[in-house]
């Protein structure tokens, strides 16, 4: 601790260089740390491998006032970096924002093949998404809809009940945890709770729901993706002209149902999972 206290006081002091009784001098142009941003990228690699982590735990892993971690992760959780879910903590959309922008998606449960393989097999371009708090984003597609690309990588924080993708993952949540996420919602959202709320029991029953998007021109066909545990991961949505695709919605289902069921078998690694 002494000597991150000494590393953080002679980066926000240059003139103290050279004074930390014995180590070596940084030479001119080498980068320094700083105390700020150890602590923030800290707090969020302690969650990118311990995800879950309550307050306390990670005041303790960063071996700082709590005062000072507090600041921190308010700061990061107004950022998207973080979200906090049942007094624990996840990395938030800015996160996938980022994943996104860069075009990488790690191997996992998913990979870019298996989506490749969906758009071979139905025609229509294939999006996976995933929740970050209260919101959906995509992480890959697979497909040459430049419309719907375009408009998924301008628009990439979605509120769930925005998006098929969304309702269906928010469908595969427990009754209460979906109610309180609905109430959270503001007026401008009160005309798509209530659509979902009509879908709801249809989006259970069937492991399927649908959306209408870009003033109806787009049709959507979501599903998600389990792992073993049987927990929804992610979302997987077919989407494209609604005049070709709403009338082969039951045989987009089928296929869509298959591919996902298959993906939800395997065995990953943890650091692999979506």
């Amino acid at each position: 601790m002494a000597d991150f206290q000494t590393a953080a006081a002679t980066a926000d002091d240059p003139s103290q260089e050279g004074k930390s009784g014995g180590a070596a001098p940084r030479r001119k142009g080498d980068p320094a740390n700083h105390r700020t941003v150890d602590r923030v990228t800290q707090i969020v690699e302690e969650v990118v491998y311990n995800p879950g982590m309550t307050f306390v735990e990670l005041a303790k892993a960063l071996q700082a006032p709590r005062s000072s971690v507090y600041g921190f992760i308010q700061g990061l959780k107004a950022k998207g970096w973080l979200y906090e879910m049942n007094r624990r903590f996840y990395l938030g959309p800015a996160v996938y924002g980022l994943n996104l922008a860069s075009g990488h998606l790690r191997a996992g449960m998913v990979s870019h093949d298996d989506l490749a393989q969906l758009h071979h097999d139905t025609g229509v371009t294939a999006f996976l998404a995933v929740r970050a708090g209260d919101h959906i984003f995509s992480v890959a597609e697979a497909g040459s809809d430049t419309i719907v690309d375009f408009e998924a990588r301008t628009n990439i924080r979605r509120t769930l009940v925005a998006t098929a993708a969304g309702k269906a993952l928010l469908a595969a949540r427990a009754p209460a945890e979906v109610e309180a996420y609905l109430r959270s919602l503001g007026e401008n959202e009160r005309g798509m709770v209530a659509s979902f709320l009509s879908e709801y029991n249809e989006i259970r029953n069937t492991g399927i729901a649908t959306n209408l998007r870009l003033s109806g021109s787009r049709f959507a066909v979501a599903a998600v993706v389990r792992n073993k545990s049987g927990e929804a991961v992610a979302a997987v949505t077919l989407v494209g002209r609604t005049e070709d695709l709403q009338s082969r919605k039951e045989e987009l289902a089928a296929v869509l149902l298959k591919h996902t069921a298959q993906w939800s078998r395997r065995v990953v690694q943890p650091r692999e999972a979506i």
